[in-house]
């Protein structure tokens, strides 16, 4: 597999995990917000090739007003092994001025009350 479908994989993750967050896309469309990547770190662990059976797993790691850092690991469903993992940070912006806005209230609310408190070191 190369680059191209690694991206592609965690692309469609990207959209199962906006719906499991309260943001499908019927809800992105009838609120006129849109989450855009700024940033992605890609590690490749370990090759797949076509036809390999995956997994990934994602989670989000922070919440603040407009930014969502969240985490795909893909890994190779029969030998357990993590393949990939990247990270993304996501700006909500409003999509008929383009310009960076609050996450809704109820999903920064959500998240917030499901991530683990941070302990400053």
């Amino acid at each position: 597999m190369n680059v191209m479908w690694y991206v592609g994989k965690f692309d469609e993750a990207t959209w199962q995990l906006f719906a499991l967050i309260g943001l499908p896309p019927s809800r992105l469309r009838n609120d006129g917000i849109g989450l855009v990547a700024v940033e992605q770190h890609i590690e490749y662990k370990r090759e797949l090739l076509a036809g390999d059976l995956i997994t990934i797993r994602s989670s989000v790691k922070e919440v603040r007003e407009k930014v969502l850092i969240f985490l795909h690991e893909m890994t190779n469903q029969e030998t357990e092994e993590l393949a990939a993992r990247t990270t993304l940070t996501g700006v909500c912006i409003d999509m008929t001025t383009r310009k960076a806005r609050p996450l809704p209230a109820d999903i920064r609310e959500r998240l917030s009350s499901t991530l683990p408190t941070k302990i400053d070191e």
